[in-house]
């Protein structure tokens, strides 16, 4: 998979995203990440990217000249167009699903507004959707491009040691992820659950799939509604509610 971010700040992106884990799959090739510098497709003489918006209002807005041109030369090196993304407080919220599903185009790019935002004209154009990681403003794109390309890649074949490294986290099966302990077994007089270390791999599985639905109805209940839960787990659940 190829993802290509349009930014202002690249070097700020290469620093995280050569790092750990995605940092890796993209030295074995298991992803391709390039980052591509906005300010290089200025066409004035002070490589400036933003304006005073029309209308009036506090801040700087990008122009859409230099931000459809980085993505024009973008398109130029893809055998295919890629799946534009906009990082923006204004797109749907990201999603587990989401991500699985992006996961599965072989090249999508992203584009890190600041400022104020993009001329909405560029967005018009050539923006395929907008995407928010949450119900709040950060100062740029840059953040929220870099989570949604961890997100991806890390779904990626190859890209984690084992499938079982996300199939059991938090959102991707609708549930959240069950508490997990390590040595050593007492700690502050708390003790690991006795069924972590029975070595009884079924009855783990069962521990582990009930402390996901329970925690799951305690903090994030509109998540059950899309999960997929057996006949014992949906009486396990039944239970729960009967006890409220």
């Amino acid at each position: 998979m190829r993802i290509d971010i349009l930014t202002l700040f690249p070097q700020m992106c290469e620093a995280v995203m050569s790092e750990s884990i995605i940092g890796r799959a993209r030295n074995s090739g298991k992803v391709e990440i390039n980052f591509h510098q906005i300010r290089d497709f200025a066409v004035n003489r002070h490589n400036q990217v933003d304006d005073t918006p029309y209308g009036g209002g506090a801040g700087m807005l990008m122009m859409p000249q230099p931000i459809y041109d980085c993505f024009m030369n973008v398109c130029s090196q893809t055998k295919e167009r890629p799946h534009l993304i906009y990082m923006s407080p204004c797109g749907k919220t990201l999603t587990q699903e989401r991500v699985k599903e992006l996961s599965k185009l072989s090249n999508i790019a992203i584009l890190c507004g600041r400022y104020e935002g993009v001329d909405q004209r560029v967005i018009d154009e050539i923006v395929d959707e907008e995407i928010s990681i949450g119900d709040y403003v950060v100062t740029g794109g840059e953040m929220p491009a870099m989570i949604l390309a961890d997100a991806v890649a890390r779904m990626l074949p190859g890209v984690l040691s084992e499938p079982e490294g996300f199939m059991g986290e938090s959102h991707y099966s609708s549930l959240l992820e069950y508490p997990q302990y390590t040595k050593p077994p007492v700690w502050h007089n708390m003790e690991v659950p006795e069924v972590l270390s029975s070595g009884h791999h079924a009855n783990i599985k069962k521990w582990q799939r009930e402390r996901s639905i329970e925690r799951t109805l305690e903090r994030r209940p509109e998540l059950l509604e899309k999960a997929e839960l057996s006949k014992k787990e949906k009486a396990f659940l039944e239970e729960l509610l009967n006890t409220k």
